[in-house]
């Protein structure tokens, strides 16, 4: 039986991202439609692949054995593709990255616009996320971590500096409540919180005195799961904010916000772009590797 391949890469969407929805988008089909494409994939193959419920979708014991099995074919099959792009003047084609705002908007924007210019045949699609994805799971080319968060069995090249953190507050609410000196400080402060989407948590504020890391768990009125918004809090007063100073350095020329404890403040070590393997041989990944390395 000869399937055709447009079906089966469909099916094998569906099963990564457990969603006809999810897959329906990165297809550019409709739910409906995608649905019936499986429908009648299980009925020329006369076995069922996913089991449904109103709620949720998952493979069968045969879906996750086919899964398994084409999931790496389609993968080698796209990116035997992607090389023939050596036999053309310039290259062509997509691809996938997972990262967070800060990466793309602060770290990597100006090294992405110039990638974009030297390819414009290349479609470029960032999803940007705070939590940790699963970049083989849900089809990325590559993800945008910093170095310490790299996941262990992929290829990493460091694409950024490294970053510095900073505590800042606007010059209103340090003429009402003082500039703290000293980390313990902090404790009588309205301290802005940021929520981990990943962990649910509250991040905690780091930073190094006498070579050591020191962690401080902030308190405040105000919760948010965005620095942007975050920012927004402090430039109008409402409290201290601990974030990447890169991505505040306007507002501090501008003297709308100040920085506070300097002398305690922390580095990390550097953006990493990072990959499977299999991915190295792509002249267009190497091609994005080589305008991004740091």
């Amino acid at each position: 039986m000869q399937e055709n391949l447009n079906d089966l890469r469909a099916f094998v969407l569906v099963a990564q991202s457990g969603s006809f929805t999810k897959a329906g988008a990165l297809l550019g089909v409709s739910t409906s439609a995608l649905s019936h494409t499986i429908k009648g994939l299980e009925e020329r193959l006369k076995i069922k692949l996913f089991h449904r419920t109103t709620r949720s979708i998952s493979t069968t014991e045969a879906g996750e054995q086919l899964f398994q099995q084409l999931a790496p074919l389609l993968a080698d099959i796209e990116l035997k593709i992607n090389e023939l792009s050596l036999f053309r003047d310039t290259l062509k084609g997509k691809l996938r990255l997972n990262g967070s705002d800060h990466a793309f908007i602060f770290a990597l924007w100006d090294k992405l616009q110039a990638f974009m210019e030297q390819y414009p045949e290349v479609e470029l699609e960032l999803t940007s996320e705070q939590k940790f994805s699963d970049i083989v799971a849900e089809r990325f080319d590559a993800g945008i971590r910093l170095g310490a968060d790299v996941e262990k069995d992929m290829i990493a090249v460091k694409i950024a500096d490294d970053m510095q953190m900073c505590v800042v507050a606007s010059p209103d609410y340090l003429a009402k409540n003082g500039t703290p000196k000293q980390i313990d400080d902090l404790a009588h402060h309205q301290c802005l919180r940021l929520r981990l989407p990943t962990s649910g948590g509250i991040m905690a504020w780091e930073f190094e005195q006498h070579g050591k890391t020191l962690k401080f768990h902030p308190q405040s009125q105000l919760i948010a799961s965005s620095n942007r918004l975050l920012a927004k809090a402090c430039l109008e007063g409402r409290g201290l904010l601990w974030l990447p100073k890169d991505s505040i350095a306007e507002e501090l020329r501008q003297g709308l916000l100040v920085e506070c404890l300097t002398e305690f403040s922390i580095r990390y070590d550097g953006y990493h772009l990072y990959y499977p393997n299999r991915r190295q041989n792509s002249p267009l990944f190497r091609a994005l590797v080589e305008v991004l390395r740091a």
